[in-house]
């Protein structure tokens, strides 16, 4: 007896070697016992992993994320966990069902594998199987397609299918978008009902025009330029945005609006002047500029771009740094025609740092615009083209809100009319909401020659105005810096079509962005 089972065990140890002796993989346990079949737990790890290497190398190709998801599955085994842990519990099927649901988004069902998404699913659920050895394409298809599907569903509904970063010039918000380590995350869910839960947009203002979008589709067209503008609004609220907190200043070019939030309240709303559209034909324009480097060749670009910041500050009585642009383009040629044009608008000259104190003597025709060896900067005062108050933020386009002197513009119906930055209608009410503070407030006040709201400071307001008004001593006036408590967020942005009260409001397309925008789209559609 003894001499028997000395002889059994190197016979096992072997067997084990072989591998013949084995636990079966979860996958063959799960679906032996979901199907009442004993041939799944002849599931062999080694052959299915042969076969689900073939399967990703013929695949990765038509994957979205194929490094991503090549990383994944060699960190897990190539273990297929997607059908392991949700194929029983039906979870898989109720990703085949939010898929071609996904129309109600705008997206064709197919940019997310919906149709062999399903026959997988299906084929699998037929367990007709004669062998395990026809079982293993078929895990390891859906598992991979059911992956692929996941990632881009999420991708598209949770972040949009666009960065707009990359599709528009000049868009500075910075999006979160999926990276590496969120597609991971999303592969390795524990909940994948609760995920897809978690991956429709949930706004209110998401869903007014989902709404919207589903009654002009049962019409029948979809090339209405109305479902368009709803789809590429739809999508913009797709983008994730920064924390704008609780209280945040939005300005939308479109709409020529500014409005100041408190959660969903409106503390604020006024009209403003936005940066001119660029001109026709540009993009052929600037072809042009680029082989001539002629400044008559280069089209006008003054479009206010779509930035994320934070106020922190406002100048009162502020100095206007004149760019470049304008300066070669506009007050050049103004200096040319009237010598007495610079100093007429309190406009300095400096060279190389230094002020030039006779700038009317400048022989101007002696410098060619491309070379112009001077920069200009205009002094405060009643004159100034940024008015009074100059609203400032961080930003690297030198884009600022700021008062005007020339009102006429909010009258107008397209205000799309500046040189980039943004005209505010308001601005002493604007500059008392970002103080926050009846002292500072004050302050400013009497900066701008208005007395104060605190009549107990009316004698210090009165010494200031006889001290401007006195012709013996000749006062200049100079720009005053009064801080934020706090930063306010700020996002200029470019809203075309948005609910107000149960009605959607539309606005034209003043830059083009909508189209820009659906083109880049429409291959998801």
């Amino acid at each position: 007896m003894k001499k028997t089972l000395f002889l059994l065990i190197p016979i096992c140890l072997l067997l084990n070697a072989c591998n013949w002796f084995k636990d079966t993989p979860e996958v063959g346990l799960v679906l032996a016992k979901h199907f009442d079949n004993k041939l799944y737990k002849k599931f062999d790890t080694a052959e299915y992993n042969v076969v689900f290497k073939r399967h990703f190398d013929s695949l990765q190709g038509n994957f979205s994320n194929p490094n991503t998801l090549k990383t994944y599955y060699i960190r897990n085994n190539s273990e297929p966990r997607l059908v392991t842990k949700y194929f029983v519990s039906g979870a898989l099927d109720s990703l085949q069902n939010y898929i071609s649901r996904s129309e109600e988004h705008g997206f064709n069902p197919e940019v997310f594998g919906y149709k062999k998404l399903k026959a997988l699913l299906e084929m699998l659920a037929d367990n007709k199987f004669n062998s395990i050895a026809e079982v293993y394409p078929v895990v390891a298809d859906l598992e991979l397609n059911a992956a692929e599907s996941l990632i881009k569903y999420n991708n598209f509904v949770y972040y949009g299918s666009v960065n707009p970063r990359k599709l528009l010039s000049r868009y500075y918000v910075p999006v979160k978008r999926p990276d590496s380590a969120s597609m991971t995350a999303v592969l390795g869910t524990d909940d994948l009902q609760k995920l897809l839960i978690s991956i429709q947009p949930s706004s209110e203002k998401y869903r007014e025009l989902q709404q919207a979008m589903l009654k002009l589709e049962k019409k029948g067209n979809k090339d209405n330029q109305t479902l368009k503008t709803i789809q590429v609004n739809m999508e913009r609220l797709r983008w994730k945005l920064p924390d704008l907190g609780e209280e945040y200043v939005e300005v939308n070019i479109p709409d020529f609006s500014l409005t100041w939030f408190s959660k969903e309240d409106t503390l604020s709303h006024m009209k403003v002047c936005v940066g001119e559209a660029r001109e026709k034909d540009y993009a052929e324009k600037i072809k042009l500029y680029t082989k001539s480097g002629n400044l008559d060749d280069k089209p006008k670009n003054h479009e206010t771009p779509i930035l994320y910041s934070k106020l922190n500050s406002i100048q009162v009585n502020p100095i206007w740094n004149i760019p470049v642009s304008i300066a070669r383009n506009e007050i050049y040629w103004q200096a040319v025609k009237d010598p007495y044009y610079l100093s007429n608008n309190n406009i300095k000259v400096y060279y190389k740092g230094k002020q030039v104190n006779d700038p009317d003597t400048i022989q101007w025709s002696r410098y060619p615009r491309e070379k112009l060896p001077y920069q200009f900067k205009q002094g405060s005062g009643e004159g100034n083209a940024l008015g009074k108050f100059k609203f400032i933020f961080d930003n690297g386009s030198s884009i600022y809100l700021h008062d005007t002197n020339n009102k006429s513009g909010f009258s107008r119906g397209n205000r799309a009319i500046s040189h980039g930055c943004v005209r505010v209608e308001k601005p002493l009410e604007f500059a008392e909401m970002m103080v926050k503070d009846k002292y500072q407030y004050d302050q400013l006040r009497m900066e701008v020659n208005l007395p104060p709201i605190d009549t107990t400071k009316m004698e210090v307001f009165h010494k200031k105005m006889a001290k401007k008004a006195d012709t013996l001593n000749i006062f200049k006036l100079k720009p005053k810096w009064f801080g934020t408590k706090k930063p306010i967020p700020l996002i200029i942005n470019y809203i075309t079509a948005w609910p107000q009260n149960g009605v959607i409001q539309f606005r034209e397309d003043v830059y083009g962005l909508d189209e820009t925008l659906y083109a880049a789209m429409k291959k998801f559609m």
